[in-house]
């Protein structure tokens, strides 16, 4: 005997639309339990289209070397320029390198398509643990000391725009010839060669001392100071700390030295005048590469931008040091304190 098989019940618009009475399709009466299993399936899947990513969207990992002001300011300037589906996961070594491979090899485990590396030991974790996934390095300082190399690897540095800055110290000091910074060459190279290059012609020599400790730079900056007529501060954790800012800003008042800073805060301190690039900016920079190579294409190369350079002054301490800021300088300047 051969067995009859149950009709296959279509399901109408018109039967959704009256649920309690029940509706018809196709013939087929469609029972109460049914219809309301249909609205159960079509609420979840409805319920999911809002919780699940759309398709195709990317994910991102965020590996910052630390949770400090600047760093966050180019995560935004990264974000916020990217697809509005982009899904971002952020990771924070809060400083500590093998906290970071750890966190990098998360990462390596992950369905990420990029990895943002925010900060020199970010980047540093980035290429120790991850080999198959583009990353892109930002806010590193000195990339080349730390052979951030791989073919998976490219970074975003920004070039610095000396020659637009010892133009506008000129202006600001019409006799300015010596500059002098203090730097621990275990952590920071000393400067370029183009560098010193631009300076001579501006008739502007630098004058160096190395530290190798924090205790080594009191001595070396009162050697310093009596044969420079400026200041420059370097992004050196072993010569810049917030108890030697202090230090070397007293210091270097006491003999009427200018200091010539890279952050506005250190203006804000009494600096005479800073130059900075806003970190928002190589965050942009940096989705710009991202945008590149999400659909699978690498390079081997760095890219080189020159943002907005931004400047900030401190006219009470210009006062004080009896220089007169042109107005054209002030006028240029982003933050006035």
């Amino acid at each position: 005997m051969k067995s009859r098989r149950p009709p296959i019940a279509v399901v109408s618009m018109s039967a959704l639309a009256d649920p309690i009475a029940g509706g018809r399709a196709g013939g087929v009466r469609i029972q109460p339990l049914l219809t309301w299993s249909v609205f159960a399936c079509l609420s979840t899947v409805l319920n999911l289209s809002v919780l699940l990513p759309p398709l195709g969207a990317y994910e991102i990992a965020i590996l910052k070397s630390a949770n400090v002001a600047a760093y966050n300011q180019a995560v935004v300037g990264f974000t916020s320029s990217m697809p509005p589906d982009t899904i971002f996961v952020e990771y924070d070594l809060k400083g500590d390198l093998s906290v970071g491979r750890t966190q990098a090899a998360r990462i390596r485990a992950s369905g990420a398509n990029l990895v943002l590396a925010v900060g020199t030991k970010a980047a540093m974790a980035a290429r120790l643990e991850i080999l198959d996934i583009p990353i892109i390095y930002s806010m590193v300082l000195h990339p080349a000391k730390y052979d951030l190399k791989a073919p998976n690897l490219v970074g975003v540095t920004t070039k610095p725009m000396i020659g637009q800055q010892l133009g506008i110290l000129r202006t600001v000091m019409p006799n300015l010839k010596r500059i002098g910074y203090l730097y621990d060459p275990n952590k920071t190279p000393p400067l370029p060669a183009e560098t010193t290059a631009q300076a001579q012609q501006f008739g502007i020599t630098f004058v160096e001392r190395q530290v190798r400790s924090t205790e080594e730079v009191p001595p070396a900056l009162r050697e310093l100071l009596p044969d420079i007529d400026a200041l420059w501060l370097l992004s050196d954790s072993t010569v810049l700390t917030e108890e030697s800012f202090s230090f070397l800003l007293r210091a270097a008042f006491d003999r009427r030295i200018p200091v010539i800073g890279f952050d506005p805060e250190f203006s804000r301190r009494g600096a005479l005048i800073s130059f900075w690039i806003d970190p928002t900016d190589i965050g942009r920079e940096a989705a710009t590469l991202a945008l590149a190579l999400l659909p699978g294409t690498t390079s081997t190369t760095s890219k080189s931008f020159t943002p907005r350079q931004r400047m900030a002054l401190n006219l009470g301490t210009a006062h004080y040091l009896g220089i007169a800021i042109p107005p054209m300088v002030r006028s240029m300047a982003d933050e006035v304190y």
